[in-house]
């Protein structure tokens, strides 16, 4: 569509159904003003183009499945209303373009689809492998230039580094191949990307969610092909709302606690003949406690403990959304927190015990909550971020509450959203 027309759609309402499903009615007139200013900043960055594509892909939440993923185990997790959206002009050039809000422009070959040593940690390592994921699988690629301004917090567990790629994967997916890909294989495209091109280990889970959409359940005993199940889910219907609150820790020197979780349950599996925890039998790892209690050390016995019954949880709490039972959903998320806290350990860095922001967080939302909902940590712990599920009429109480000893936006409301990586089309 012409860019112009873009911006006579949005300024007339046009697209206020589309927001509306992504971003809540409350929302509309701030993301009127988001996208107009985007069509306004692709057409300083790119003026040379005047058709132009809509793009949008999410953020993440982990609801259930804390730290289970890297032993095959199982994981409910949602996307969210925070997004990257982009404005996209196709060309011929071979060459993809990304402007970034606050960043400098990114310039792709994908004439040369191979890792770049010099590229690990960057977006242009995450564009490159995206587009590389595309060619192996025999899809077609081709250039674009994008603006793009995302709202997806880093370093916030939201997953800002999925919902790039996500978000790439989806332009070259809806332009060049009819959606022919689909949102797993573009999943499987930006886990590739960032193990092999930016250098960071992660699982799949993240990118699923991002590209999936809605409340997903996934299994991963095969890690190559999970298991994928979405939900609608609304909690705002059920009475409770989501947020998200950054404590303001600092992520810096946490590498040694993060892989010590998955470090420390291998430990566990391999005394039990097993590569990981899913194809050991809980059973035996009881029976052998003692033993497993002298060879592997008390805080890996109970990390392994943790894994077994948080396996199960997160299943029973994608069938307790997808029946619609809040009540249960809700005892499922506090028995949640409470594992990750007493045996999985994962509120604070031994290293620096005087920084406790997660568990000061939750004894503030316990307080405020009064019994009511549920908090508990979010996505790899030690420092960052809490998840609540407020009840509607403690909302505003619990955001200021959060506030006033975080500081100032440190609480955000989320909304669950029931689609992944998209393009908007304007009717």
């Amino acid at each position: 569509m012409n860019v112009m027309f873009l911006k006579q759609r949005i300024k007339e309402g046009g697209l206020d159904e589309k927001f509306t499903e992504l971003y809540g009615a409350e929302s509309l007139e701030k993301q009127r003003k988001r996208y107009m200013d985007a069509c306004d900043r692709f057409e300083t960055y790119f003026p040379e183009h005047h058709n132009v594509w809509l793009f949008s892909a999410p953020g993440r939440t982990e609801i259930c499945g804390n730290h289970t993923d890297h032993q095959h185990g199982c994981v409910l997790a949602a996307a969210v209303d925070l997004d990257i959206i982009g404005i996209a002009a196709f060309q011929e050039e071979n060459v993809i373009r990304v402007r970034s809000a606050g960043h400098e422009l990114c310039v792709v070959d994908i004439g040369s689809l191979e890792p770049h040593p010099n590229e690990k940690e960057t977006s242009e390592a995450l564009i490159r492998g995206v587009a590389a994921g595309f060619k192996q699988r025999g899809l077609k690629i081709g250039g674009f230039d994008t603006y793009m301004t995302s709202d997806v917090l880093s370093g916030s567990g939201l997953s800002s580094s999925a919902a790039f790629e996500v978000f790439i994967g989806t332009v070259l997916d809806k332009h060049y191949n009819d959606g022919k890909a689909g949102a797993i294989e573009i999943a499987k495209m930006g886990q590739t990307a960032e193990n092999v091109y930016f250098g960071k280990k992660s699982g799949l889970m993240d990118q699923t969610v991002c590209s999936v959409g809605s409340a997903v359940f996934m299994d991963f005993e095969d890690t190559t092909n999970p298991k994928v199940t979405a939900a609608k889910c609304d909690l705002e219907a059920n009475g409770y709302v989501l947020f998200i609150t950054d404590t303001k820790g600092s992520h810096a020197d946490l590498s040694d606690d993060y892989s010590a979780v998955p470090s420390e349950m291998f430990s566990v599996a391999r005394r039990l003949g097993k590569s990981h925890l899913r194809s050991a039998d809980e059973n035996e790892f009881y029976a052998r406690l003692p033993e497993l209690r002298r060879e592997c050390g008390d805080r890996s016995v109970l990390r392994a403990a943790h894994f077994f019954a948080e396996n199960r949880r997160a299943g029973e709490a994608a069938k307790a959304i997808e029946a619609n039972d809040i009540d249960t959903f809700l005892g499922i998320i506090r028995e949640s927190g409470n594992s990750s806290a007493r045996l999985l350990q994962n509120l604070y860095a031994c290293k620096n015990p005087q920084e406790q922001g997660i568990p000061v967080a939750l004894m503030m939302s316990e307080r405020i909550l009064e019994g009511k909902g549920a908090a508990r940590v979010h996505g790899g712990g030690f420092a960052g971020t809490i998840q609540a599920f407020v009840p509607k009429d403690l909302a505003e109480k619990y955001r200021r509450g959060m506030d006033d000893i975080f500081g100032a936006g440190s609480c955000k409301r989320l909304r669950i959203r029931n689609c992944g990586g998209i393009e908007i089309i304007a009717p």
